[in-house]
């Protein structure tokens, strides 16, 4: 990188691997970076570290979402980036209204990130190459978005859905479609 427009990299996610190690590929390039578990911990630690960009996981303990409203609160112009395994079109959605720049599913490396920070790659499909998602692909994003909106309430979400409760817990079993 030759201009670094931001010097300060705070990490928050709850799986302390993926954590540190996206920690120490920063700083081996540069970068001073704090790293949090949770989100309460993620706005103490930005109140002492005044970081310039941010990478939050969206399911952590506290929730990426309110991090990131918190965080942009108490430090605006924060370049953040949400990352999440479970990634869905609806939470892409809600994470870029809330402020955030791009959303990458995980495992996201830390060039990755970089690119999204620096405005050089967005994780959204070029519209010549896109594919629209298959059948059980949009069914999977639907009921991550009707569990969500019934804060991970599994029985309200099937109830919702129209599903039984173990119907529902099967479904949440199974890995995402790719596509």
């Amino acid at each position: 990188m030759t201009t670094q427009p931001f010097q300060r990299i705070l990490i928050v996610d709850d799986d302390t691997i993926y954590r540190e190690r996206l920690a120490r590929s920063f700083r081996e390039a540069g970068y001073e970076t704090a790293t949090a578990g949770d989100t309460d911990s993620g706005v103490r630690v930005a109140r002492d570290f005044s970081p310039q960009a941010a990478v939050l996981d969206l399911r952590m303990p506290g929730d990426g979402l309110k991090c990131l409203k918190r965080l942009i609160d108490e430090h605006p112009g924060i370049r953040a980036v949400i990352l999440t395994g479970y990634g869905s079109i609806a939470t892409a959605i809600e994470a870029v209204r809330a402020g955030a720049i791009d959303y990458l599913t995980k495992p996201a490396d830390a060039e990755q990130i970089f690119a999204v920070l620096y405005g050089s790659r967005s994780s959204t499909p070029e519209c010549e190459n896109y594919q629209p998602p298959s059948l059980e692909r949009l069914e999977w994003e639907h009921i991550q978005r009707v569990l969500h909106d019934h804060g991970g309430n599994i029985s309200r979400a099937a109830e919702a859905l129209g599903l039984h409760r173990r119907s529902l817990q099967r479904k949440l079993q199974k890995y995402p479609p790719n596509q």
